[in-house]
């Protein structure tokens, strides 16, 4: 009797199990694979081979070529991605979503987002590694029942959720990882070949895909329970960035490493840090009028500096370089370059300059003008990912990992900029060999994250 009632009790508990899951017939599927042609999709990267075989996208490795990724036309951005993939024991490959090429940024090279197929004894199908740019982001280290769900040489399925700045994988049925993360928000699909250099032995080396399918309309309303907890990128470095190199200018926490531009310590009003976030206050729009700007402590030389940023409904303020806090004591911003930040609809400065538009969103303050074209700020409210690259006299703008305007210090053309400008009256501006970082308070609510930096040599 007890052995009927314990099976009786595991049937319901099965029932129960399934009716939770989704209700497949409800979720509106499109699928991005037709079985017969490779129509949507193009190649990028290496020459790896790509073909179509009883309805099975084949991709076979090639000897001495780069990764080569088959990608979607179509750039997604929120949306949950189902497929099958087989791949060969000797064979690492991965999924990428999210994921961008750009001429500007390493020659085209396809970075972004990838979920990890790994035949080797490590087991970390599933995790999340961030390809061409900051490696591991999330492993399945800890994890033994997801680095277990991968079956070696037979059909597995991977389930992607990829919903605002959260992403979510599993396995076959099993989680694998809970990231957030606010790097990218948009991009292709791509399905990996790796590269094998030339290793003979693995010419010709197969992994095969199927039943690629997306929900692309209201994906939010379609997700499932994530058991995991989620890993936060906030304040944190990806592992290929866990070297002397980079550094954290904001420790989520604390003022370290920072003081007012006009003060020998960090301003008592103005500025709010709660959750990892960094927040000048709103205070009428004025100019350094509350707490003021704050600059670092050190000063930097050649450098990459990497942070995101928040505006406010027609919000200004700026990302200052080469700062001398010394050359202006009195009422107003302290000198240096700026990468200007600004509610480019509402805010007058994006439509004024000594240059037109020269002081709008990403450009060098007054001096040059941003990239139209390429510049694809998120709205206002959200997060944004700034990038300013100093080598020599060469200097870079980013916008969310795109090149939005480059220029050489220094040089007969940058001067006539600056003596058409505002900073006519300071003398050498912009030509200082070294200088602080400033985060500029111009009486709007701006906030500020994830601030790191690495020196260049």
């Amino acid at each position: 009797m007890k052995t009927k009632f314990n099976a009786l009790y595991l049937v319901l508990l099965m029932v129960l199990f399934v009716s939770k899951q989704p209700v497949l017939a409800n979720e509106p599927w499109k699928e991005l694979f037709d079985e017969k042609t490779l129509t949507g999709w193009t190649q990028k990267g290496g020459s790896a081979q790509y073909a179509v075989r009883d309805g099975i996208i084949v991709g076979t490795t090639v000897l001495n070529t780069p990764n080569s990724f088959l990608c979607t036309k179509q750039f997604y951005s929120d949306f949950i991605l189902e497929l099958d993939f087989k791949v060969d024991a000797k064979l690492n490959s991965g999924i990428q979503i999210r994921s961008n090429s750009f001429p500007e940024y390493d020659d085209g090279r396809v970075h972004g987002y990838q979920i990890e197929i790994d035949p080797s004894k490590r087991g970390w199908t599933g995790g999340i590694y961030d390809e061409g740019r900051r490696g591991w982001l999330y492993t399945l280290e800890g994890n033994s029942e997801a680095q277990k769900a991968f079956k070696t040489g037979q059909w597995n399925k991977f389930r992607v959720e990829s919903i605002g700045d959260t992403l979510k994988t599993w396995i076959n049925d099993v989680p694998t990882a809970h990231l957030y993360d606010t790097m990218t928000r948009t991009g292709f699909i791509a399905l990996q070949v790796h590269a094998i250099g030339t290793e003979k032995e693995r010419e010709g080396i197969q992994v095969c895909w199927r039943n690629i399918r997306i929900i692309d309309e209201s994906a939010a309303s379609y997700t499932r329970p994530m058991p995991l907890p989620v890993e936060s990128m906030d304040n944190k470095l990806g592992n290929k960035e866990k070297s002397p190199e980079f550094k954290y200018l904001f420790d989520g926490k604390t003022s370290n490493g920072w003081r007012g531009a006009k003060l020998d310590h960090f301003p008592e009003k103005g500025w709010a840090i709660k959750d990892g976030i960094l927040t000048v206050l709103e205070s009428g729009g004025k100019e350094s009028a509350s707490g003021g700007d704050i600059v670092t402590v050190d000063k930097y030389r050649d450098f990459e500096l990497h942070l995101d940023f928040k505006l406010t409904p027609g919000a200004n303020s700026g990302i200052k370089y080469f700062v001398d806090p010394e050359l202006n004591k009195g009422e107003g911003s302290s000198i240096g370059l700026e990468y200007q930040l600004l509610d480019d609809a509402l805010h007058p400065d994006a439509r004024l300059g000594n240059h037109k538009g020269s002081r709008a969103l990403g450009c060098l303050y007054d001096l040059i003008e941003a990239d139209n074209c390429i510049k694809s700020p998120q709205p206002i409210g959200q997060w944004n990912h700034a990038a300013i690259i100093s080598k020599g006299n060469h200097v870079e703008h980013w916008l969310n990992g795109r090149k939005i305007l480059e220029y050489e210090r220094k040089t007969p053309e940058f001067r006539k900029l600056v003596a058409e400008s505002k900073y006519k009256n300071w003398p050498g501006f912009g030509e200082w060999e070294q200088g602080h970082i400033l985060l500029q308070d111009h009486g709007n609510s701006v906030s500020f994250r994830n601030i790191k930096i690495r020196e260049l040599k």
